[in-house]
Parts: C-alpha cells; structure tokens; sequence
C-alpha cells in the first residue's frame, strides 16, 4: 500500500485511504506478487529463533520477520493435516472444509485458492506433501494426481513420513519412494523405521542412516529449488513447499545429530514419561529438524533473488499445526491446547512493513484470502478466509476479534486472553466415541484457560468465571452456526 502522510493517518482521510487502497489494487492488477509458501509439518507457535526461551536456531526465519510481519497469535484451524489442509485450501473454517479427519479427501467440486490464482494467470507450483488425499495411496510415482484438479499448473505430490512407510516399500507408491527403490536405500529406510516403531517414534532419537540427499525434507526441498528454476519468467508465479518435518518421527541425519548436543531445552511441562535426559534429546532433535528446514528457507529465498525477483516476492513461512513435545505428558496434534492449534506465521514482502510483531488473532485459513488479495482477486463469498493485507501494510493492528479450531468432537475458541475448550475430554481425540461437538458433550466439562498468564494451560478457570464460558459458549455456536 502506498505511505499515507502522518496528517492523512491522524485525520483518517477517507479520500486518501481509498486512493491509497486503489493505487495498492491497481498495483497488484498491474504487477502481482509472487507467492512463496514454506509449510513445515508439525512445527510449534513457539519453537522458532523469535522465542529466546528456546534456544532454537532459525537465522533464515527471524532474518524475514526482521523485513517482514511476525504473527504471534496464529491458529490452524483444526490441528491435523488432511483438515487443516483443506482448510487452507478452500479458506474454510473447519465445520465447513468438508473433511473432518485423515480419513476423508478435499471435495474436488470444492475450489481452492490455488486454482483461483491459476485462472487469474499464474503459475502453481507446489512440492512435498500436500495431504488432500491422505486416506489414498494415490500420488503416483510422478507425483502428479489429481495436481490439475486442485489448481496447481506444476508439481510433484509425496507421501508423508509415515505414508511412505504403509505403501511405498515393497513398490514405489510416490516420487519420494521411488527414489529411494531408485538409489538401493528403501531397505535401509524401512528397517531404521520399523526400529523406530518397536523404541517409540519419539524415543528413539538415534540418527537415520540415509545419506542427506535422500533425508525426507532435503529431498522436499530439492523439488522447490527445481520447480523455482524451471518456473517461467515474466508470469506470476505461486510455490508452496511442504515440508515433511519435524512432524515425528524425530529423525536427524548424521550431520544434525551434532547441531543441538550441548544445548540444554526446558523440560516439558508436567511430564515425567521419560528420563530428562531422553526428553533433553527428543528435543534437541526437533530443533535440529527445525534448523534444517530454515536453513532450506534460505536456499529457496536465495534462488528467488538470483531470479531478480525478491523484491516482487511475497514469502510466507508457517505450519500446519504444532505438536505438544510431551505438555502435560501430550505428543503430537489432534488436541485443543496452545502447543498443538498455535503455528508460526511470518510474511515479508512488497508492501509488507519491516520488522513489526503483532498480536492480530489470526488464523491460517487467512492465507487464501491474503494471496488472491495480492493477486488482485476478490476472495469467493463461500471463504471464512479475511485478507491479512491490512495488518501486514500497517492499515490496522487487530485482524479478527475470536479465533476458532476444532477437530470433532471438540471445539476451542479465544479472544486472545481466555480460552475456551468444549467437547474434549483430555487427551482424547478422534474415535473418543465422545458425541462430536456441540451436538452434545454431556460428562465433558468446559476447560477455560487464561492462555497470556498461563500460557502451557496448567490452571483450569472454567468453575470460577462461568460468565466467561457463556459468553465464549455463545460466540462460539453463533461462529460454527449452532442454535
């Protein structure tokens, strides 16, 4: 957006704002941004560099929110893959995205934002796991199935960690295991998983025995680098690159094993199912994963300045969903506290002010409506998706007053201070067999946290404030269309 003059920000000219707005549309019409999308899977809200409680190494990362916006209070909409994905896609909160789990893929009559750039004239790129398939083995060893169907004009589609192992071993089932039938290595993976599977996938921190070219995100990422080098010039361009990492297991290679093994990480919290010392490693191997994404950020950021197009490059870093890391004895997603809904998001590019943090409740469904918004195209009135242009130009510092997340049968909401937790009944998840929320959640009492005093969720004030979890109860059946 073009700079308003102090007199014309204090006076709230509705006449500069317009022309400034209309300058900003008639410029993304004109020469529309190209789109780089990094999506880690599994990363933490708080397991970057811009957190100094830990000690995590993401230079690459704190170097784009230092030219960029650092979210602070971001949430999937719902904390698994296939139905985050799916949201993001469509730019549907998740009682809407028509896929409620991993057993179920994204309705293809649905449109998603990648095929609306598509139509206004870009070139959509993606690579890793895109999960909007994720209940069928059906990638192909090219990686190219249903990718026309989903929007994108190039791209190469790959089983996720776990997939590869299910369906990939005996024959290739994607691009990924085909190259590891191709290199004589998929014997060596399947045997380091299934050892993996017997310790425990987040006990068993031992290094994988792969060599770094065909380590899973490595691999990933080399894909992005080739799709950005044969992308066409003078055209718009779109790439997301879907990390496989640090989702679990916690496998490093060689070379990470070393990054973090004199660095000491808080314990997690209320949790004695390992030694200090296991849960010491298991996390020094999610840093190493996450500093080797970052450092894979870099690479791709550096390829897109050798093109000459940084500065018309639009980059966005954040993740599916996060992973609790052992919180109140919780591993992985699926579940409604902070370490699980919260992501990273950071975004630099034109337009984008420098080095602001900000408090904006925002969700990753946003991201669909913030890129058409770039492209110059008006977000479907069948999104939830609201631009982030504004927070990201400076127009404003709030965004959304609620925040949503969910995976049935329960739902979270927040306001940014307290937040409220019904239909879970702790630490069960998907085939609880509890009634999915809020058709009803009779036994399961609310959880209300004060998530800025008591951020890792130790003090349940649901009892003590019941004007707060009717108030929050209200807005959340109003929000998800209950009553």
């Amino acid at each position: 957006m073009p700079e308003l003059s102090r007199r014309d920000l204090l006076a709230g000219s509705v006449a500069a704002v317009a022309a400034a707005c209309g300058a900003a549309d008639r410029s993304a019409r004109s020469n529309p941004p190209n789109i780089l999308l990094v999506v880690p899977d599994q990363l933490r809200y708080d397991w970057t560099g811009m957190n100094p409680a830990i000690p995590v190494r993401t230079p690459n990362l704190d170097a784009l929110a230092a030219r960029g916006v650092n979210f602070e209070n971001c949430y999937c909409a719902s904390p698994l893959c296939a139905p985050s994905r799916a949201c993001l896609a469509g730019g549907m909160e998740y009682q809407r995205c028509g896929v409620p789990d991993n057993s179920l893929n994204y309705p293809l009559a649905r449109t998603t934002y990648y095929s609306l750039l598509r139509e206004a004239g870009y070139h959509v790129m993606g690579c890793g796991k895109f999960d909007l398939h994720k209940p069928e083995p059906s990638w192909g060893v090219e990686g190219q199935h249903l990718l026309p169907e989903w929007g994108f004009s190039a791209g190469i589609d790959s089983a996720g960690k776990w997939d590869a192992i299910r369906w990939g071993m005996d024959e290739p089932c994607d691009p990924y295991t085909a190259h590891l039938h191709a290199t004589g290595r998929v014997e060596t993976h399947r045997k380091d998983f299934g050892r993996r599977r017997e310790e425990g996938t987040f006990a068993a921190t031992f290094p994988t025995p792969l060599p770094e070219e065909s380590y899973c995100d490595n691999w990933i990422a080399a894909q992005g680098l080739r799709l950005l080098r044969e992308a066409p010039r003078g055209t718009p361009w779109h790439l997301a690159v879907n990390f496989a990492g640090p989702h679990e297991p916690v496998d490093v290679t060689t070379r990470m094993d070393g990054l973090y093994r004199d660095v000491d990480f808080p314990q997690p919290n209320r949790n004695t199912e390992f030694t200090p010392q296991k849960h010491l490693e298991i996390r020094r191997n999610y840093a190493a994963m996450i500093e080797n994404i970052d450092g894979w950020l870099g690479k791709l950021l550096t390829e897109v300045d050798e093109r000459g197009e940084l500065d018309n490059t639009l980059v966005v870093f954040t993740s599916d969903h996060g992973e609790m890391l052992g919180d109140h004895g919780l591993w992985m997603k699926r579940l409604p506290q902070q370490g699980s809904v919260g992501i990273p998001l950071v975004a630099a590019g034109p337009g984008v002010r420098q080095g602001a943090a900000t408090g904006a409740l925002v969700s990753l469904i946003d991201l669909a409506a913030t890129f058409l918004d770039y492209a110059g195209i008006a977000a479907p009135d069948s999104m939830d998706s609201r631009s982030l242009r504004p927070v990201l130009d400076g127009s404003t510092e709030s965004h959304r007053e609620f925040l949503l997340s969910g995976l049935d049968p329960w739902r979270c909401i927040t306001d940014g201070r307290l937040k409220l937790i019904r239909g879970y009944a702790g630490g069960r998840s998907v085939g609880s067999g509890l009634p999915v929320y809020p058709e009803g959640d009779s036994g399961v009492e609310p959880l209300l946290y004060d998530i800025q005093e008591d951020t890792l969720e130790n003090t349940d004030l649901a009892k003590r404030a019941l004007s707060d979890v009717q108030r929050l109860t209200q807005t959340m059946h109003a929000m998800i269309g209950v009553g």
